[in-house]
């Protein structure tokens, strides 16, 4: 036997035994119901994940909701493509980050006003999927109330799915989801003086 055939031989069992292993996996995984995903983590692409999501959604006929906490800007890519959606609902319900804004009363009542039009979604079981965009930082930063919040969640429809994102997730909210995603800060052209680019960033 040539070395190239050992090399196919041996690439033959190693998947043969893989394919065996994730098949099995798939065969337990029996369970269908709606999914708390939460993605975090210091790294770029957390909103951008969600949103590849609602794309995944509408895709299959699904209706969507989207809620942007902090944020303030109206004139995102992902925005003017799904907001034109007929199953999607898009809401930019933020002053800006806390930074810019420095008003901590300002943010925390424009937070409880975001979370009012969120509650609706999450109580309403037409919603396959609902975006809570950036959720994490009015957690941490006691902006709404963590029980309540986390209570909302935890008595969302059946089949509904929620995706949350934002750095920081608090415990709670990592211990309550189903999906916990960390995205790694590697490098980031920012840091390099690159200005955010349209249909990249924004």
């Amino acid at each position: 036997m040539s070395a190239e055939q050992k090399r196919e031989h041996y690439h033959k069992v190693r998947m043969t035994r893989k394919k065996a292993q994730i098949d099995a996996a798939i065969e337990r995984a029996d369970t269908e119901k709606g999914l708390l995903l939460v993605i975090t983590g210091n790294g770029k692409g957390k909103s951008t994940s969600a949103f590849g999501m609602v794309g995944r959604a509408l895709g299959h006929g699904k209706k969507v909701g989207v809620c942007q906490f902090i944020k303030s800007r109206t004139d995102t890519g992902e925005e003017a493509f799904f907001g034109q959606q007929e199953n999607c609902e898009w809401h930019v319900l933020g002053d800006g980050f806390t930074w810019d804004t420095q008003d901590r009363s300002g943010d925390i009542a424009t937070s409880e006003r975001g979370w009012e039009v969120a509650t609706k979604m999450l109580t309403d079981p037409s919603y396959d999927l609902v975006i809570l965009d950036e959720l994490t930082y009015l957690l941490s930063y006691d902006y709404l109330d963590k029980d309540t919040v986390l209570n909302t969640l935890s008595e969302k429809p059946e089949m509904q799915h929620v995706v949350v994102t934002g750095r920081s997730a608090i415990a709670e909210l990592r211990e309550l989801a189903d999906t916990v995603s960390e995205i790694k800060d590697e490098k980031h052209a920012y840091k390099s003086g690159i200005k955010a680019q349209k249909g990249i960033d924004y």
